[in-house]
């Protein structure tokens, strides 16, 4: 058991690290110090729910159901373009210079956004049912034990990125440093669209 928890657990960070979409708005938001808690807990929840999902079996549902993850794709590339370009229109017009003085969104906006960079990206389902579903199946009796794991790293990684970048504030004491995060979340997000559009999921 322990065994198959840890390599859960050097699975789902491998997976998780990458800078994405969903890591770069818990990192601003951390940033910021903004719903902190309630962010990460949504992408965590979310997480969880998805990798025990896809260790009991609907990971081998997702794979069939190429319709599902296709609508799943367009929405993504939809919701991944509006919001690089409110990124890029935020760094046009940088409003604070300071994380304790930045303009707070309100916590329904937060969670939706959370909820949205989660569940609309559809290499979220693939990493977390496919993937974590295929590789725990491998374990047999074990599988559970990978989940914990999987899951365990998720925990750690939302909560070390949304907490962590506190670290950042005193980088980001200018509005030019609130000009080139926003400007790199804005690349980062519409560079996601693009990959999901023209390459789909492959």
């Amino acid at each position: 058991m322990f065994n198959a928890s840890l390599a859960g657990l050097l699975t789902g960070l491998s997976l998780i690290v990458a800078i994405g979409s969903q890591n770069a708005y818990v990192l601003r938001q951390g940033i910021l110090r903004s719903h902190v808690l309630v962010v990460v807990s949504v992408c965590a929840v979310s997480d969880l729910v998805l990798i025990c999902a896809g260790v009991g079996g609907m990971g081998a549902v997702v794979s069939r159901a190429g319709w599902a993850v296709e609508v799943l794709r367009w929405f993504g590339v939809a919701f991944l373009g509006w919001y690089g370009i409110a990124s890029f229109r935020r760094a046009l017009r940088p409003s604070g210079l300071d994380a304790a003085d930045a303009p707070r969104e309100p916590l329904p906006r937060v969670i939706a956004k959370a909820a949205a960079f989660t569940w609309l990206n559809p290499h979220v389902y693939i990493d977390t049912l496919v993937l974590h579903g295929s590789i725990a199946a491998t374990y047999g009796s074990a599988r559970w034990g990978f989940a914990i794991g999987g899951c365990l790293a998720s925990i750690i990684w939302f909560a070390g990125l949304g907490y962590g970048a506190r670290l950042l504030g005193p980088l980001l004491a200018s509005r030019r440093a609130w000009q080139v995060l926003d400007s790199l979340i804005g690349c980062t997000m519409l560079a996601i669209a693009g990959g999901l559009a023209l390459g789909g999921l492959g």
